[in-house]
């Protein structure tokens, strides 16, 4: 299983950035993916997830700004991000809680940068 993460870049504050995140590898069930972020020297914090069902949970400095959807026919999840401010600059990374037969296991992709300028 493998996750690649697209989007992410340099925006001055107020604007808006929109993530991505492929699932793709050998037969699986995804259920849960979503976003977390880490700044150097931090813990890794909750962004957003969706369940397979279309449940959300926010992160509460990102709640009324951000907006995780998925398409579940693309195994991909989205993340809408607007009214950004400075201390939204982190890498994102996507995050899939996927099951390969009974195997429950934790998949990561690789970070995505996220710059807002202030």
């Amino acid at each position: 299983v493998q996750l690649q993460a697209f989007g992410g870049g340099l925006v001055q504050t107020g604007g808006s950035l929109r993530l991505s995140c492929v699932v793709s590898g050998s037969i699986f069930i995804i259920n849960r993916m979503g976003w977390y972020r880490q700044a150097p020297g931090k813990q890794r914090e909750l962004v957003a997830l969706i369940t397979n069902g279309g449940v959300t949970t926010y992160g509460d400095s990102v709640k009324g700004r951000f907006t995780i959807s998925k398409d579940s026919g693309k195994n991909t999840v989205n993340l809408q991000m607007n009214s950004l401010k400075p201390e939204d600059t982190d890498v994102y990374y996507c995050n899939a809680l996927v099951s390969v037969g009974s195997v429950l296991s934790n998949y990561w992709g690789q970070g995505t940068q996220v710059t807002v300028s202030s």
